[in-house]
């Protein structure tokens, strides 16, 4: 099943979330701001997208500046980082199988749906 890691305060994750809809197909909508996501959760996300930790990571939130900004942190400390502060999570993440993309543009979505 297809499952879409939204934020509905995202314009972007909206616009993604209405791709889903249009699209017709069963899906499975996760708010990861209200539902916390496991380090494995995160671990299995990260490599159905195939990239580093750090590219999930939102460089602009308050968290990031105020906690790990300038800092030296390996693949679990960022991990847990996003742990910790879900805000961090780049969105919205879409995954289909063994496939995922980020949202960013939301017709990225088209991709694997």
């Amino acid at each position: 099943m297809i499952k879409i890691y939204h934020n509905p305060r995202c314009r972007k994750s909206r616009e993604g979330l209405q791709i889903l809809q249009e699209s017709g197909k069963d899906f499975e909508i996760v708010e990861y701001l209200k539902e916390n996501l496991s380090f494995d959760e995160v671990k299995i996300i990260i490599d159905l997208l195939a990239i580093s930790p750090i590219k999930l990571i939102r460089k602009n939130e308050t968290a990031w500046k105020e906690h790990y900004k300038g800092k030296t942190l390996n693949e679990d400390d960022i991990i847990s980082a996003m742990i910790k502060f879900p805000k961090l999570i780049e969105r919205p993440i879409v995954v289909n199988k063994r496939k995922a993309v980020i949202g960013r543009p939301p017709e990225t979505i088209k991709q694997i749906i």
